[in-house]
Order: C-alpha cells, then sequence, then structure tokens
C-alpha cells in the first residue's frame, strides 16, 4: 500500500513542477508559491474534515507538533529555492538536481533513524547519484553570463534538496500517533505564514493584480497537484520506511524529465535520457 500511495506522490509531483514551470513566468517566485500553498491548505482542510480527523489536530502533542512545525519550515526553504530555481533554468536539469534529496534522506534515515542501509539500498542510492551526476553539466563554452546563471540556480537546486531532506526526517519523527491527513494541514498552514511573511516582507504581494489569469490558474493547479502529492506521500511515509517510500516519490525525476520534453518541449540529449535510464534503475533496486 505505501509503495502505490508513494508512486501516486511522484506523479503528482510531476505534474506540480510542470503546471508550476507554465504559470511561474513572469511572476515573482516566492509570491508564485504562496499563492500555490493557499490552494494546498484548502485541500488538505478538506481532506482532513472529510475522513472526520479534524479533531485529530488538537490531539498532537508537543513534541510531535514541534518536528511538524520544523518539517514546515524546511519545507517552505526548499520551495523557495526550488521554485526560484526552475523559473531561472531548465526544468529538466533543476528537478534531478532537487530529487538529489533521495540519497541524503538515506543517508539522514540512517544516521538519526537508525534504519539500515542493506546492500540493495546502497546500490540503488548509489546509481540514483550516478544518474543525478550525468545531468549536472553545463556546455564549456558557455558564455560567462550562461555560466554564472547555471551556477545560480544549480546552487538553488542543491539547497532545495538539502531542506527537502531535512523535511522527511523531521516530518516522519512527528508524524508519529499522528494521522497523516491532519500532519500535513499543520505542515502546509505553517508553511502558508511562512510564505506569506516572506512575501509581505519584501513587498511582492502588490504584484498580485499583475498576474495573468493564465498563469494564475496554472498556480493553482499546480497548487492542487502539490496537496494531491503530498497527501500520497504523508499516507505512505506514516506506513513504511522513509528510505523506501522517499526514493519511489523521487521517481518523479523521470516523471518531470519525460513532461519536460513532451509538454515544455526541452531538449533530450542522449545524456540526459541514459542517466534518467540510470535514476529509475536505481528506484527499480531501492523498490527490490
Amino acid at each position: 500500500m505505501s509503495i502505490g500511495l508513494a508512486f501516486l506522490a511522484a506523479l503528482f509531483a510531476a505534474l506540480t513542477t510542470v503546471l508550476a514551470k507554465m504559470g511561474i513566468q513572469n511572476v515573482d517566485s516566492n509570491l508564485a508559491t504562496a499563492i500555490r500553498t493557499i490552494v494546498v491548505v484548502c485541500m488538505a482542510s478538506l481532506i482532513v474534515l472529510a475522513t472526520g480527523r479534524w479533531d485529530s489536530l488538537f490531539a498532537v502533542s508537543g513534541t510531535s507538533l514541534l518536528y511538524l512545525v520544523l518539517s514546515g519550515i524546511t519545507t517552505g526553504l526548499s520551495w523557495i529555492c526550488f521554485f526560484r530555481a526552475i523559473q531561472i533554468g531548465d526544468v529538466s536539469k533543476v528537478v534531478p538536481i532537487d530529487k538529489f534529496s533521495t540519497v541524503m534522506t538515506i543517508l539522514l534515515a540512517f544516521l538519526i533513524l537508525h534504519e539500515p542501509i542493506t546492500p540493495l539500498v546502497f546500490v540503488g542510492g548509489f546509481l540514483i547519484t550516478i544518474g543525478t551526476l550525468m545531468l549536472i553539466g553545463r556546455k564549456p563554452d558557455a558564455p560567462a553570463q550562461r555560466k554564472k546563471a547555471t551556477q545560480s540556480y544549480l546552487l538553488l537546486a542543491v539547497l532545495s534538496a538539502f531542506f527537502a531532506a531535512a523535511t522527511s526526517i523531521l516530518a516522519k519523527i512527528g508524524i508519529e500517533a499522528v494521522d497523516s491527513n491532519a500532519a500535513t494541514l499543520i505542515r502546509t498552514v505553517v508553511i502558508l505564514f511562512f510564505i506569506w511573511a516572506i512575501v509581505f516582507f519584501q513587498g511582492t504581494y502588490r504584484e498580485v493584480r499583475n498576474i495573468t489569469k493564465k498563469s494564475f490558474w496554472f498556480l493553482v493547479l499546480s497548487g492542487c497537484a502539490t496537496g494531491l502529492s503530498w497527501l500520497c506521500y504523508f499516507a505512505a511515509l506514516a506506513m513504511g520506511k522513509v528510505s523506501i517510500v522517499a526514493p519511489i516519490d523521487k521517481f518523479s525525476v523521470v516523471i518531470t524529465m519525460v513532461l519536460s520534453f513532451l509538454v515544455l518541449k526541452e531538449k533530450a540529449s542522449k545524456r540526459t535520457i541514459l542517466a534518467g535510464v540510470v535514476i529509475t534503475a536505481g528506484t527499480v533496486v531501492l523498490i527490490v
């Protein structure tokens, strides 16, 4: 059950990125993230109400609440880095680097949660690492301005991966004895306040009126996809091991790459395709 939910989380995560890329054009990345978060909060609230788990929100222990709040903050930081990266860089390059959080999560799960790194987990993580490294790179004869831009979004993608890995560990600790849908709602509310505080501090909230209808609806759809991805992911996390659930969820790398080629018309080089195959192989090994 947890594996099936993790795969659904991967599909919706891939749709999230592609829809966000289409909606984030000419929109401040933090403002776009703030708008998407409102949609996710609404979805999470409706599902908690529909499942009759609203009372569970008031039964969360202080320790669990602390870890869920910290998880929400790290998610917010990951989002800020990620959506700025896809705004200035290629989705097919940014996403694989961001999803390198898979390997970081496995290592943190071993160090903090004491989950074992079996030979298959090691091989799977190694393949994902190789595939990710294959996707990182730029043409040596690229103009200086393009090199600087590339370095900028690569750094943002790496930071996004780090915060995403921290999110998985903190959420796993905080979600113990807590309904997964209620936990998702708590985390999302934290992100909502966190992101909008940044938007108001920057003063970019004034740009809402300048967002086109097309961009707005793509951001709303992206938020819906995010909500569905989270609900599937944290339900899977509550039932399975972090070191297994997280890698399957990160299979969204390959799905996103395919969608970026088909929908966003990004170029598919032989190196990119080979890297996707290697990452897929690593994910399959981790499932086994």
